[in-house]
């Protein structure tokens, strides 16, 4: 026997379908968000932060490779870092922005103002160190569509 638990629109619907729209709903609303920094450590503590806070996360050490990943998955949001070799994150932003206006939030030990980042015509950026809440945080400006609050960094 199936036990009802919630009317609408003339339809019943039990836990069990309830249950199974909430898990189809949260993996289709999934934000996929494509980390690229040469340094393992720090692409392990943004992956595992995001994919706690419930985000689809893609890493690579490549620059290259970041830009095939944003053709082939086409990710919500890039967290890119500046500094890397052989391609640095200068050279992956201006490719990436001859194909498409994804948003990025620049992830680096240097410090922007909001004119830098702009001109470099990434979203936003983060500065090392950072808490993932700090992250989190921009990230969610950026995937609503508001402005973030701040270009300073954290």
């Amino acid at each position: 026997m199936k036990k009802i638990i919630f009317t609408r629109a003339s339809r019943t619907y039990t836990i069990s379908e309830l249950m199974e729209y909430a898990i189809i709903s949260a993996v289709e609303n999934k934000k996929h968000v494509l980390v690229v920094d040469d340094e393992s450590r720090v692409l392990r503590f943004i992956n595992i932060s995001l994919s706690q806070a419930g985000y689809e996360v893609t890493t690579t050490t490549s620059g290259e490779e970041a830009l095939q990943l944003v053709k082939s998955e086409k990710p919500d949001i890039v967290l890119l870092d500046l500094l890397m070799v052989p391609m640095s994150g200068f050279d992956v932003l201006n490719e990436l922005r001859v194909f498409s206006q994804v948003p990025v939030i620049i992830v680096t030990a240097r410090n922007f103002t909001a004119e830098q980042v702009v001109e470099i015509r990434a979203n936003d950026f983060v500065a090392k160190p950072f808490k993932p809440e700090e992250l989190i945080k921009k990230l969610k400006e950026l995937l609503s569509g508001r402005k973030p609050e701040d270009n300073r960094g954290s």
